[in-house]
């Protein structure tokens, strides 16, 4: 049964709010660091609050949403981001700042878990893969059209306006929530929030080889983007000389990448073994990988050459995530919200990470940020590999 359109498209703007409440402020930096008096590590800081709140809420969405059903979470997540989004909106201090962000990120995940977990209640196997692979294209573009919303914002307004838009598009997924989308988990399916039944869940998932595995490759995998994300206003203002309106020279060719290797993974399910899929995935991030070493070291940093590779890297990502997505979820056929939300807590805790240690530590130069995507790929690779026995299960 071929999922509806109106259905897709939802479940892809809930998993967009969380990289959205990143991407779109980013080009809001320099004005913000005047207007509240901060320095730029404590600006890079409100990412990393974000993301490490993010990451901890994370764990517990999916849980919650096994108990008290996807739609409860869901409105009740939305209405806290919505609020959070105002209150770093009128934020007079860095201080406040901080402590809004914060709050969005206690908020944000719960559609990034709840929306996988919304898949696997309605459809499995290939056409389980498909949904989720469209989400991703339509995912795809949220990344690059929230830097361009809040360059275009800066133009007419003061930074303020950009949380302002957050707050807005959560009342908008809120009201969507409640006028479309269903409850997909049956009472008879939901799950005690017992504090020794939720020990002893979280302790099966993050004990199991399979898991680890899994979710340890999709975090290096999109480390190698992550890394980039996070150091945009570096790479690009810095080193590329764009200006806050032209972030699309980074996140058009991710985007690009991103809907294109969902494409692949989408015509792919059903007519190629998913562990293959993953491996040719691996293949595509290799050659942006090895193209990406050699313009950074051999050619002086200049578009569009600088970002091209990043696009051929994207692409090989955006295939192999939903294979090995799903079957993270198959391995917890009767926590699959909990599957999803220790997934979601591992990819976030990487990029919190990435935000506050890895990044400032590689943005000094185009090679070195290269560099750094080489080794998330090596690092990929190495934890799928070691998840062999899982490819047999795979979805």
């Amino acid at each position: 049964m071929k999922p509806p359109l109106g259905l897709t498209v939802l479940l892809a703007a809930l998993t967009i709010i969380g990289p959205f409440s990143v991407d779109t402020y980013l080009p809001a930096f320099p004005n913000m660091a005047v207007a509240l008096g901060a320095m730029p590590t404590q600006l890079q800081q409100t990412l990393s609050v974000y993301l490490a709140t993010f990451a901890f809420m994370t764990l517990w969405h999916g849980a919650l949403a096994d108990a008290l059903g996807r739609r409860a979470v869901l409105l009740a997540a939305l209405a806290c981001y919505t609020a959070a989004s105002l209150f770093c909106a009128f934020a007079s201090s860095i201080e406040m700042l901080l402590l809004g962000r914060a709050l969005q990120g206690l908020s944000a995940g719960a559609g990034m878990v709840v929306s996988r977990a919304v898949v696997r209640d309605l459809y499995e196997g290939p056409t389980a893969q498909r949904l989720i692979a469209h989400t991703g294209m339509m995912f795809a573009i949220g990344p690059v059209v929230a830097p361009l919303v809040g360059g275009w914002l800066l133009a007419y307004f003061e930074w303020h306006a950009v949380f302002v838009f957050l707050a807005l598009f959560g009342t908008a997924l809120f009201s969507a929530v409640w006028f479309l989308l269903p409850e997909t988990l049956r009472p008879e399916q939901r799950q005690s929030l017992h504090p020794v039944s939720l020990a002893r869940a979280y302790f099966q998932v993050f004990t199991n080889p399979r898991f680890l595995g899994l979710a340890a490759a999709i975090a290096f995998n999109f480390g190698g983007l992550v890394i980039y994300v996070m150091s945009a206003p570096k790479f690009l203002m810095e080193h590329l000389g764009v200006s806050a309106q032209g972030f699309i020279w980074l996140f058009g060719p991710a985007m690009a990448g991103m809907m294109g290797g969902n494409y692949a993974a989408a015509r792919l399910a059903g007519r190629m073994n998913p562990r293959r899929t993953i491996a040719v995935g691996f293949a595509v991030m290799a050659v942006g990988t090895a193209a990406n070493l050699a313009i950074s070291y051999w050619l002086p940093p200049a578009l569009p050459w600088a970002v091209l590779p990043i696009a051929i890297y994207v692409f090989g990502v955006a295939m192999g995530v939903p294979a090995m997505s799903l079957c993270i979820m198959d391995l917890f056929p009767d926590r699959r919200g909990l599957a999803s939300s220790c997934q979601g807590a591992t990819n976030t805790a990487m990029n919190a990470l990435i935000a506050a240690v890895v990044a400032p530590l590689f943005w000094t130069s185009t090679l070195s940020l290269a560099v750094a995507m080489a080794s998330f790929l090596v690092l990929g690779w190495t934890a799928f590999a070691l998840t062999r026995p899982a490819g047999r299960s795979a979805p």
